[in-house]
């Protein structure tokens, strides 16, 4: 069990570094980091976790 928690950090910080190493060169340079459709995307998940978040009206 612990081999497996430690090999879930190990990956989760490969990943984090892959990204820091790509993406943040590429956003200082001026390049965008999402396409038109990622962008569209991110907007509607942003949209729909907002809508979540909102207490609901009782209806009793």
């Amino acid at each position: 069990m612990v081999f497996l928690v430690i090999s879930m950090l190990v990956v989760t910080v490969l990943g984090v570094a892959v990204v820091g190493v790509v993406a943040v060169p590429a956003h200082r340079g001026g390049r965008d980091l999402l396409t038109s459709k990622g962008e569209g995307v991110a907007r509607s998940a942003r949209r729909r976790a907002a809508t979540l978040g909102r207490p609901r009206a009782r209806t009793h």
